[in-house]
């Protein structure tokens, strides 16, 4: 028999808010995890796959044990983004909708600090931060953590990575007294070490159905294709899939800029992020895409970590990862809260070898999609140009006697000879068009 949250020790007003928010299953980690938060003093570690529900196991006994009495900080949650931060920040709200004294200040970086520390002169309960803004207010005195009870490190394994040195400098600040919850996807040698120094030895160590949960609903596939067909396969599949919402990796930002460009000259519904944008395009490209305005994001790694977008359809890796765990990571952003999901690879000929060690490491399974046929490739661009011309918007400079010019040659053709015509001119071209792979062989006669 399923647990409910009533059995899990949360009182009335969680409970109330959670049925307003129409979540009424605790997830597998959720159960593990929030009675032990509950009921027990010890510091955690709870390894759970992307999608579980982890802001909920320590949201909600967080949000119970607050002394809303005491105006003193009494928590912080460290997110290794500002968007996963805003996104905690968010939970915790709703899930505390029916317990108004409980005080959320949100400091990320990216945005003006003078609002910020502003903020933190109002009584505060929880702070929800990331490293460096964080740490940088612990240097200027703006934010007193001396005295909190709980920290919390959530998406653990990617803030020891690329963020250690604002870590470093907070957990310097808070008590030796407080109790540590640390929630990871992965279980890299950092997290064990980041364990080993700063967590108490008596460590509860919590996993949730790593076997099946992590990737349960996601369908794992792989099209090998070369390298001057990859942008043409790419997209054959984001025409088939019009209508729904996806996530491309890529591995550089240079790469995110070139193929959101390709995207929009396509017409596809588009944008971009990745971290030397400023906060201000991240937060407008985000809220596009989580808002249904857009619905494709290409993203670097770190600027789409941790996201929980609904009805994401797809994850694409434009480039194979580098790691286990940022596939992890990449691939967990789709079939969320127990929806389906395709996660596909696209890879070159010699990268093939490397799915059976990601099979091997992540105990999934990666099916091979067919790529599409030239002439499937070459009806889809057809498709894509036309799309393009309805797009265009008419140029008003052009004159009218040259517009009346082109009207009379055209005059007798009917709306459907025209569009024969105009498509026979099209395929043509683009079929005596000398590709990539013919100028380099031209190239290597000739020399």
């Amino acid at each position: 028999m399923s647990k409910r949250f009533s059995d899990l020790g949360l009182n009335e007003k969680l409970q109330q808010g959670l049925v307003e928010l129409e979540i009424t299953v605790p997830t597998d980690i959720q159960v593990k995890t929030i009675p032990v938060v509950l009921h027990q003093k010890s510091d955690v570690v709870a390894l759970a796959k992307t999608g579980t529900g982890k802001t909920a196991a320590f949201g909600l006994p967080l949000l119970q044990l607050i002394n809303v009495e005491n105006t003193e900080i009494q928590a912080v949650i460290l997110a290794p983004t500002r968007e996963l931060g805003q996104q905690i920040s968010a939970n915790l709200e709703s899930f505390a909708k029916h317990i108004p004294d409980i005080s959320i200040a949100t400091v990320c970086g990216g945005v003006p600090i003078k609002p910020q520390i502003e903020r933190l002169q109002n009584p505060t309960h929880i702070v929800v931060a990331t490293p460096g803004r964080l740490a940088d207010l612990v240097k200027r005195q703006a934010v007193n953590i001396s005295n909190i009870s709980y920290f919390i490190l959530d998406e653990a394994d990617e803030m020891v990575s690329a963020l250690k040195e604002g870590l470093d400098a907070i957990i310097k600040e808070i008590p030796k007294s407080r109790r540590t919850l640390l929630f990871t996807a992965t279980m890299p040698g950092t997290i064990k070490q980041l364990v080993q120094n700063y967590m108490s030895k008596h460590v509860i160590h919590i996993e949730a159905d790593m076997a099946t949960v992590g990737h349960q609903g996601i369908d794992h596939q792989f099209v090998v294709v070369e390298p001057i067909e990859k942008l043409d396969v790419l997209l054959h599949f984001l025409n088939s899939k019009l209508g729904q919402r996806g996530i491309i990796f890529c591995k550089t930002k240079a790469a995110v800029n070139k193929l959101a460009k390709k995207l929009a000259i396509n017409k596809f519904s588009s944008g971009a992020i990745h971290g030397s944008l400023s906060q201000g395009i991240r937060d407008r490209i985000m809220g596009q895409f989580r808002e249904g305005h857009i619905d494709i994001l290409v993203a670097t790694d770190l600027a789409a970590r941790g996201l929980d977008i609904k009805d994401v359809a797809y994850v694409i890796n434009y480039h194979l990862p580098d790691t286990y765990d940022a596939y992890v990571h990449r691939s967990g952003r789709t079939a969320r809260a127990g929806a389906k999901g395709l996660a596909l690879t696209i890879l070159q000929q010699e990268e093939v070898n490397d799915i059976a060690d990601f099979e091997d490491e992540l105990g999934i399974h990666f099916s091979e999609l067919k790529k599409a046929d030239a002439q499937s490739i070459e009806e889809n661009n057809t498709l894509l140009w036309a799309k393009k011309i309805f797009k265009t918007k008419p140029n008003r400079s052009i004159s009218e006697t040259l517009r009346k010019d082109v009207r009379t040659i055209f005059h007798h053709l009917t709306k459907e000879e025209l569009i024969e015509k105009v498509m026979a001119h099209q395929l043509a071209q683009t079929s005596l068009a000398p590709t990539k792979a013919d100028d380099s062989k031209t190239k290597s006669k000739k020399n």
